[in-house]
């Protein structure tokens, strides 16, 4: 199966019309959102899902795949952890195939101080009772030989870590969310919500308005452009990150494995998915100019980690000349650009297909059959929001899930779900407040594993 067939070519699985009163509106549909509709759904709320394009046609479809426990930061360990349970459950109800493997995930240390921040790590996911081990150089000879080349130090490992094709997962987790009572509506751009005396009343697509009482944004890039025009403001930002799918090859390990320049997974049809590691692009827009402070921290702990580039293509989020503000009966930014598709970096795709092939040589020439890129949703913290908003009540967020959001899809989308209903998340949820850009709160930067 090729890689990310979904576009804005793509027909469309779930047409509407959307209803004209419900209880809840979803914006976005990828994978935050889809799980959200899905538990609210669980929990008898009416819900519709606006998508401006398809289904996971952006980030959650264009993703690595991992389904990670390790190098959580510690307050969303809990919910990965919970996630991870999810997703064995969430594979049993759908209808397909989503590939869904207990491969497990390894971190290649090429220092002593990188093995040691692993070291550092290890405390989180014991108190989480999960399965994490640290290996030094001869651990790592003994456990996977392949791997215990020159130059590596010792590895992290976390065998009930998992792996699924998110092109396929997502669409396959909207058709489960439907068959539970959830209307899902692609090609319908959600563009202004309603509002009476400051709470949401409804939302007003282009389908025309829909009357409701709450709403969830999970928008992922395009969350901050959506709320800024609400007077919501967060140092969302959108950075590029480049993948490839290759021919098959048999690298030395089956599951998902990082380096400093490179990462791989292995995929169903005997490919593999090949990245480079931390290495994202950023377009420099109205909104990077003024997150700027925000930062700081990311900055200095990471400085050549992202390429900088002076302004995003016409149409993207925080382009230049995208459009801050519209009225509710104009086409707004969302229906200009139904799928966010940039460009891959394809000379980085190759260095990164170069590095391994030098780490590996037994693997022999690494051939790419697609490149693809998408747009991961960050915050200076490296943490999202999950939160309702104090200043428009009925209004909550879950955005900025910093390159994290596939695996931790259907923990977050219970926990927006009971944030919705008004009931106890079951799990600490301070270090994702929104407030935390506006307190003076200092921008503690989650693990960079």
């Amino acid at each position: 199966m090729m890689p990310f067939p979904i576009s804005d070519a793509t027909p469309i699985a779930f047409p509407g019309p959307p209803p004209r009163e419900t209880d809840v509106v979803v914006i976005g549909g990828g994978v935050i959102g889809v799980c959200t509709a899905l538990f609210l759904a669980r929990k008898g709320r009416r819900v519709v899902l606006l998508e401006k394009g398809r289904i996971a046609a952006e980030q959650s479809s264009r993703n690595w795949g991992w389904i990670r426990q390790q190098g959580r930061d510690p307050q969303e360990l809990p919910i990965m952890v919970e996630a991870n349970h999810l997703w064995t459950e969430l594979a049993a109800q759908t209808n397909v195939d989503i590939g869904l493997v207990r491969s497990g995930v390894t971190y290649l240390a090429e220092s002593e101080t990188e093995l040691q921040s692993f070291a550092n790590w290890l405390p989180h996911a014991t108190a989480q009772g999960v399965d994490t081990e640290l290996l030094d150089r001869s651990a790592l000879k003994a456990r996977f030989p392949d791997l215990a080349k020159s130059g590596i130090h010792g590895a992290l490992t976390t065998p009930s870590d998992m792996r699924a094709e998110p092109w396929v997962t997502v669409p396959a987790l909207a058709g489960i969310a439907v068959r539970e009572g959830a209307v899902i509506v692609e090609g319908c751009a959600a563009r202004k919500l309603d509002l009476e005396g400051g709470r949401v009343t409804g939302v007003h697509s282009e389908a025309g308005r829909i009357a409701c009482c709450d709403v969830v944004v999970a928008g992922g890039a395009w969350s901050s452009l959506f709320l800024r025009a609400h007077g919501v403001a967060i140092p969302q930002l959108s950075v590029r990150a480049s993948a490839g799918a290759t021919e098959p090859v048999a690298l030395p390990h089956q599951g998902a494995a990082a380096a400093a320049d490179f990462a791989f997974r292995m995929r169903a049809d005997g490919g593999a998915s090949l990245a480079a590691g931390g290495f994202h692009e950023l377009f420099i827009g109205p909104d990077a100019v003024r997150a700027l402070p925000k930062y700081a921290a990311q900055l200095r702990a990471d400085p050549f980690g992202t390429r900088f580039y002076p302004a995003a293509p016409g149409g993207y989020p925080d382009a230049w000349t995208t459009r801050r503000q519209w009225q509710a009966d104009e086409v707004s930014p969302f229906e200009r650009m139904r799928v966010l598709n940039p460009k891959p970096n394809s000379a980085k795709l190759r260095k990164v297909a170069a590095s391994v092939e030098r780490l590996f040589p037994q693997v022999g020439p690494i051939r790419y059959r697609a490149m693809w890129a998408g747009m991961i949703d960050t915050l200076p913290d490296v943490v999202p929001v999950v939160d309702r908003v104090d200043a428009i009540p009925g209004l909550t967020i879950g955005t900025g899930m910093s390159g994290h959001g596939f695996g931790i899809g259907p923990g977050m989308g219970r926990v927006l779900a009971d944030l919705v209903c008004g009931a106890a998340p079951g799990h600490d949820l301070g270090r994702f407040r929104l407030s935390r850009f506006s307190d003076g709160s200092r921008m503690d930067l989650g693990p960079a594993l």
